[in-house]
């Protein structure tokens, strides 16, 4: 089956040398010159990733992502590409829900890569994880702590968590890490710190604790709080 891919570009000369590249290997593809066709083809069709510009006419990238997992309550996998490479920018497309961010010019072959690496289903135990009172259901992207709600990750924060549960009460090492998001084990060091950082605020905005602890020079390893103490 397909891999259906949603590209919203609006540079007619890039947007057709993706659709050549992709268009001979397994992949179904819709593409948006602007964010309001791109609502309408969401609002009707289902994705296993979107490629999202930044920069678009009318409704901007960012603006486009946060109506897709607020509005449309979609937790597909997004890649930004854009000009706009600043660790600020990046910042700001993980924590509006992007997944993955790709800077411009950059290699066909690499996008292909993110593209699979964030559709890549596994075949690993679905049942519920566990590190103390932290939960994590890897069938519906669902964290949850015992008293203080739940939360719903996005793809990528998906995956790191779970690598990072699995591990508990171990640390995961960086190559582990770079494996479940790039499918490689030497990915770009500062954009797994930015997803990373995204995964943290994500929980501390949750349920009052980050959870994810530095192993200065190794990894990232969870610890994870007694919900019963008044400080958290």
């Amino acid at each position: 089956m397909p891999t259906r891919v949603l590209i919203v570009e609006d540079q007619t000369a890039l947007a057709e040398n993706l659709a050549e590249f992709l268009s001979e290997d397994h992949y179904a593809l819709d593409f948006a010159s602007d964010g309001l066709t791109a609502l309408h083809l969401l609002a009707s069709n289902t994705y296993d990733v979107i490629v999202l510009d930044i920069m678009l006419p009318g409704i901007s990238g960012y603006e486009l992502c946060r109506r897709l997992r607020n509005d449309l309550h979609s937790s597909v996998p997004v890649i930004f590409m854009t000009a706009r490479g600043e660790l600020s920018d990046k910042e700001q497309g993980f924590a509006l829900g992007g997944d993955d961010y790709l800077v411009k010019p950059f290699a066909l072959r690499e996008l292909q890569l993110r593209i699979d690496a964030l559709t890549r289903r596994g075949t690993a135990d679905r049942s519920l994880l566990c590190a103390g009172a932290l939960h994590y259901d890897p069938g519906t992207l669902i964290a949850s702590f015992s008293g203080k709600g739940s939360v719903e990750l996005s793809a990528t924060s998906s995956r790191l968590f779970e690598a990072l549960i699995r591990k508990y009460p171990r640390f995961a090492s960086h190559e582990d890490l770079s494996r479940v998001i790039w499918g490689i084990g030497e990915g770009d060091p500062h954009t797994l710190r930015t997803h990373v950082y995204a995964l943290r605020k994500t929980l501390q905005t949750a349920f009052g604790h980050p959870f994810i602890k530095t192993v200065h020079g190794r990894g990232y390893r969870i610890e994870s709080p007694d919900p019963s103490e008044g400080q958290l």
